[in-house]
């Protein structure tokens, strides 16, 4: 399958987070799938390299107004770059372009890839796939979200989000899933 993977560019090599990115990029690549990231640096990075070094194809996926934002270019992991010029197009391929997500932890970026995901399923314009969310932070910020916004949001567009603890377990939640 082709997975789009989510998360954080603040991640450095040596911090935890690098570390369970790289986990989550092997684990991807042993068991044969297609990593699609954003390319770029923390996360992105440590998903590709994990990849990459487990024998996996690594796609970044990239795009011009990132790069005049900041001076970046795609990681040395990436095998294939799927360039787009806005960062509206990058968002639509990385979506699209996947079988299944899994997000790890981030910032706006990443909760708008995750909302953006979600929000297309739920008005099926989308095929259903699973989006699973790894950590307590986005376990704690969805919970809260569910509570306080009940009424906006039926079960069955909640049961979209699939938590795991940790990477192996995001991992295992592919398993049961076909294309």
């Amino acid at each position: 399958m082709n997975i789009s993977v989510f998360g954080g560019s603040q991640p450095k090599e040596g911090d935890t987070a690098y570390t369970e990115a790289m986990e989550l990029g092997q684990l991807l690549a042993q068991r044969g799938h297609t990593v699609l990231t954003g390319g770029y640096i923390g996360t992105m990075e440590a998903v590709s390299r994990g990849a990459y070094e487990a024998g996996g194809h690594v796609v970044g996926v990239t795009c011009e107004e990132i790069e005049a934002w900041r001076p970046v270019k795609p990681n040395q992991w990436v095998k294939e770059e799927r360039r787009r010029k806005s960062l509206m197009e990058r968002l639509q391929a990385l979506v699209e372009e996947c079988d299944a997500a899994i997000a790890l932890p981030g910032g706006a970026g990443t909760m708008t890839e995750i909302t953006l995901m979600w929000n297309l399923m739920i008005v099926e314009s989308r095929h259903r796939s699973p989006l699973i969310l790894v950590g307590r932070g986005w376990q704690s910020t969805f919970d809260q979200f569910f509570d306080e916004f009940h009424t906006y949001m039926p079960m069955n567009q909640r049961e979209l989000l699939l938590f795991a603890e940790d990477v192996k377990t995001a991992v295992d939640k592919l398993g049961s899933y076909q294309v």
